[in-house]
C-alpha cells in the first residue's frame, strides 16, 4: 500500500530535517541530564504524511500495542505531539531512565510516571528548540500517557476528522547501551502546516542571509 506523502520543496524538507535534528539533539542532552547516563538520539528520516498514512507506517512496522506520551502545543502553528514506542519497549525505556535500579514490580508501578516524564523532556526540548529557531514561541500542555493502535493515536480532533497531516519522525534511542526504537509525531491541521511552511521559508531566508 502506498503512503500518501505531503509535497514539500526539497529546500523546505532539508530545513525541516535540520530543525528536527537540532531539536532532537537538544532533547537527548536534556534526557542525559535527567538520567545521568549517555543518551544517543538520532532521526534517520522525516516524513510529512496524512494521518491515515502515519497509521499505515506504524502498522507496517509494529504489530503489537503502542504506548505514547501526548502533549498538545499552541502558537502560530498548533497541534498535538506524540512520543510513541511499541508497548514491548516501554519497560526497557523505564529501566533505562531509572538506571535499572527498580525491581520489575516497582518498574510496572512507575511505568506511566516514568514515560510521562521522559516524553515531557523529549517533546518539550524538541519543540521548544524548533520554536526558538523559528522565532515563534509555543505553549505546551502537560503530558498524558496513551495506549492503543496507530489509528486511535493519530486522531486529531473531531472538527479535523477529514484532514490534517502528521510530521512523522523515526527515532533511534540508545540509553545506557539499551537500544529502544520509537517515533515522534506532530499532528497538525492544514492551516498549521501552512503556517509552519511560512516560518520555514523565513528561516531559510535568514540562514541564506547569514551565509551571504
Amino acid at each position: 500500500m502506498s503512503i500518501q506523502t505531503i509535497f514539500l520543496e526539497e529546500l523546505e524538507r532539508d530545513a525541516l530535517t535540520e530543525l528536527v535534528n537540532i531539536g532532537v539533539s537538544r532533547a537527548a542532552s536534556s534526557l542525559r541530564k535527567m538520567v545521568g547516563e549517555q543518551v544517543l538520539l538520532s532521526v534517520p528520516s522525516v516524513e510529512v504524511v496524512t494521518r491515515q498514512g502515519a497509521a499505515t507506517l506504524i502498522r507496517e512496522r509494529e504489530n503489537g500495542e503502542l504506548v505514547a506520551v501526548r502533549q498538545d502545543f499552541e502558537g502560530v502553528f498548533s497541534g498535538r505531539a506524540l512520543l510513541i514506542f511499541p508497548q514491548a519497549n516501554s519497560m526497557a525505556l523505564v529501566h533505562a531512565v531509572t538506571g535499572g535500579a527498580l525491581s520489575h514490580g516497582e518498574a510496572v508501578d512507575m511505568e506511566d510516571e516514568a514515560l510521562a516524564e521522559t516524553g515531557n523532556v523529549v517533546l518539550n526540548s524538541c519543540l521548544a528548540t524548533m520554536a526558538n529557531m523559528l522565532q515563534k514561541p509555543l505553549q505546551m500542555s502537560l503530558p498524558e500517557v496513551l495506549r492503543g493502535d496507530g489509528a486511535s493515536l493519530f486522531t486529531l480532533t473531531d472538527q479535523h476528522a477529514d484532514g490534517g497531516v502528521v510530521l512523522f519522525l523515526y527515532i533511534n534511542f540508545a540509553i545506557n547501551d539499551r537500544d529502544i526504537r520509537g517515533y515522534i509525531a506532530m499532528l497538525m491541521d492544514l492551516p498549521s502546516l501552512q503556517a509552519l511552511r511560512s516560518l520555514i521559508a523565513d528561516f531559510i531566508e535568514r540562514v541564506a542571509g547569514d551565509v551571504g
